[in-house]
């Protein structure tokens, strides 16, 4: 809904869109980058070894790549403190070890979750799990339950009080909330969830309500600061290609309280966009996530079953958001498929209430030019 004349900041913008007010012109947002995809940029000449090596989302480095692309910020930026999810994590945290090396370097680590995983020399993305700490009850009250228990030393009140100092009115800012089962799912793998939902409901219920809670006391507490916030932010990753990866009347009738519960508290702190990140299809988890307060999807994956808002506006009207949508391979095509993928955009973002952003971070095989005409196409249609 333009419509503003003057210069708004890319806070004022963002809430605008979000709220369907009228806005100067549209924030272009990403959603950060694959660190090989800085390497290959950087041998290229497009960014500069220091800013390969040194990028994290929100530094000084993360700004100048946006700047030089044509990026207003990167929104993960504006999720206080996602690097290390806000205190709602373990304490202590599990360490890091080799379980062994193979000859052609290839390792078995148990990671920082207790999850077992494959690292391949030289390779990228995700490593594979291999196995998993957390199988029952035994291992839960051994290993995790201990590290999961709610302590006003989990806010990192240093960090607060420089959030509070920085706060400006250029960026919005987000708080990041925690996840309902998402986490859960991490930690013991999607088969061992799968038997513990059969097997265990006691522990299953167990573990939800322990990690809830604490998402709650730690927001409660920073929300407490006074630090002004902007929306409210979860995480879940609960589906994948064909749809959710637990029976959506399980996950509507184990976690709309605890979702409901921390949405209000949002709201008690007049926050009235409260976003969340799952990727996959989640075409079954909207309405339940509706139901519980959350009114925004980020950053909509598009994938092979090509999700956009335009099919959940026609369901669900104008209290369903988004940012995201942005299909990020057609950066590794040519500019007739940039072309094409503004054009798809175009009449979302007319709907209002949506804002476009690439659907997760930049891969390697992304073309510099392409983004950089990418940025260009938005601002000529959108400012």
């Amino acid at each position: 809904m333009k419509g503003v004349a003057g210069m708004m900041t890319n806070r004022e913008r963002t809430l605008a869109v979000l709220n369907y007010q009228p806005y100067d012109r549209l924030p272009l947002v990403n959603f950060g980058y694959w660190v090989e995809t800085l390497q290959k940029w950087a041998t290229e000449g497009h960014v500069s070894d220091d800013e390969a090596a040194g990028w994290a989302d929100g530094n000084e480095f993360d700004r100048s790549i946006s700047a030089k692309l044509g990026f207003d910020f990167n929104w993960l930026n504006s999720i206080y403190p996602w690097y290390d999810r806000m205190g709602i994590g373990f304490l202590p945290r599990f360490e890091e070890r080799v379980i062994e090396e193979q000859p052609d370097g290839t390792r078995l680590i148990q990671n920082v979750d207790g999850v077992i995983i494959l690292e391949k020399a030289g390779g990228t993305g995700i490593p594979a799990e291999v196995d998993h700490l957390l199988k029952d009850r035994a291992s839960w009250e051994e290993h995790y339950l201990p590290r999961l228990q709610y302590s006003s030393t989990r806010v990192d009140m240093q960090a607060l009080a420089e959030v509070q100092k920085a706060a400006n009115d250029e960026l919005p800012l987000g708080v990041y909330c925690g996840s309902m089962i998402g986490r859960i799912r991490e930690w013991c793998g999607v088969v061992g969830l799968s038997y513990i939902i059969a097997d265990d409901e006691g522990l299953l219920d167990e573990m939800i309500d322990t990690y809830a809670n604490l998402c709650y006391g730690v927001v409660e507490d920073v929300l407490a600061t006074g630090v002004r916030f902007d929306f409210g932010h979860f995480w879940e990753d609960m589906a994948f290609k064909s749809g959710p990866l637990i029976n959506p009347v399980i996950f509507e009738r184990k976690l709309i309280p605890y979702y409901a519960r921390i949405v209000k508290l949002l709201n008690d702190h007049d926050i009235n966009i409260v976003s969340l990140d799952c990727d996959g299809k989640i075409d079954r988890l909207v309405p339940i996530w509706l139901k519980a307060g959350v009114n925004t999807m980020c950053p909509i994956e598009v994938g092979t079953w090509r999700a956009d808002i335009g099919p959940w506006r026609k369901l669900y009207g104008p209290e369903i958001r988004g940012v995201g949508g942005m299909e990020k391979k057609i950066f590794s095509e040519d500019r007739a498929a940039v072309d094409a993928e503004v054009e798809r955009l175009r009449p979302l973002v007319e709907l209002g209430g949506y804002i476009p952003c690439v659907d997760h971070r930049i891969a390697p095989d992304g073309e510099w030019d392409n983004v950089r005409y990418y940025c260009d196409r938005m601002r000529h249609f959108f400012g």
